[in-house]
């Protein structure tokens, strides 16, 4: 494999970063693994508050390591994204299940087509590798984001991205735990960025690694995630859904209702036409909450995507003065 990228990568700096809770047993391998097909990058292993020697092991294989207290892979992406200044950014687990060898791919891609985020789609050759749980989970979960935001990606869940500086710059990291990956799918689908999926093997961990998901209590999160950010992103078609309802459970109770009377000019069920009132005003509710809720959204929307404008006028500058092309280097030369 042509691991040479260094005439696309000249004069942009390269972060990988790498998340990790007790990986004593596989950080070392990551950190090689990458040191050997990226030479040029620096790669930064932020770790959760291990109880094991994850900080020894990924300082003697040469990482720049770094420390989060507050539990959870959303709190660590959180802290890398803040901390580190780079132009390109290799997000992976430090379990050693994905290969290092597939980044240059990725960050070749990213680089010629000009994207936002480049995706490493889990393909796997041993069963071992991707349990049916997870597997069944990250379905389901992306399933219900393809019909809730019209598109997502193949394996929303992977933990091996390639990042542009707009975006992990413009990213606002809200989420705590494992559900920051929803999170980065969500945001890229809101704001139509550029991205791209490239297959990656995923292996099965090394001896001695354990996962840190739990299928339940993490899709569980996951899922809640998702109804959160549509409150967020889709309030209209969220508010309008139940503005229905509520109209055809008024719809359903007057009904009747209207036909007595119609035939006997009386109301015999007095307390069934409270109730049909009340449903059609919780429908009206609904509706005018979803229109402003919508509003909202709309500017919130408006000022996420001159953030990201924004950070992507600072990476040109930074990339341009790097290369010699900038106004700063043209005046030094001159």
């Amino acid at each position: 494999m042509d691991w040479n990228v260094g005439g696309v990568t000249a004069g942009r700096e390269i972060a990988v970063i790498v998340p990790c809770l007790n990986e004593a047993a596989a950080i070392g391998q990551v950190v090689r693994g990458f040191q050997q097909v990226l030479p040029e990058a620096t790669v930064y292993v932020y770790d959760n508050m291990s109880t094991d020697d994850t900080i020894a092991v990924a300082k003697a294989a040469g990482a720049v390591v770094r420390q989060v207290s507050h539990r959870g892979k959303g709190n660590v992406v959180r802290r890398m994204f803040g901390d580190i200044d780079a132009d390109i950014y290799i997000m992976v687990d430090g379990d050693g299940t994905y290969d290092p060898a597939a980044a240059p791919t990725m960050v070749r891609r990213l680089i010629e087509d000009n994207l936002d985020m480049v995706v490493g789609t889990r393909v796997d050759d041993d069963p071992e590798a991707y349990r049916k749980g997870h597997r069944f989970g990250n379905w389901l979960l992306t399933t219900l984001v393809t019909k809730l935001f019209g598109r997502t990606f193949t394996d929303m869940l992977t933990g091996y991205r390639v990042f542009s500086r707009r975006f992990v710059k413009a990213f606002p990291a809200l989420s705590s735990g494992f559900e920051t990956e929803t999170e980065i799918t969500v945001h890229t689908l809101e704001l139509r960025l550029a991205t791209a999926e490239i297959p990656t093997r995923y292996s099965t961990r090394v001896a001695g690694s354990q996962s840190k998901l739990n299928t339940y209590r993490d899709g569980a999160r996951i899922l809640k995630l998702i109804l959160r950010l549509l409150m967020l992103e889709k309030p209209l078609a969220l508010f309008g859904a139940f503005a229905g309802v509520f109209a055809l459970v008024s719809i359903g109770l007057f009904v009747p209702i209207f036909i007595d009377y119609v035939a006997t000019g009386l109301v015999p069920r007095f307390p069934t036409l409270i109730v049909s009132v009340g449903a059609i005003m919780l429908s009206v509710l609904s509706l005018m909450t979803g229109i402003i809720q919508d509003n909202v959204t709309r500017g919130r929307q408006e000022l996420k995507r001159l953030f990201y404008l924004a950070a992507g006028e600072r990476a040109a500058t930074a990339i341009s003065q790097s290369t010699g092309t900038g106004p700063a280097r043209i005046a030094r030369r001159g």
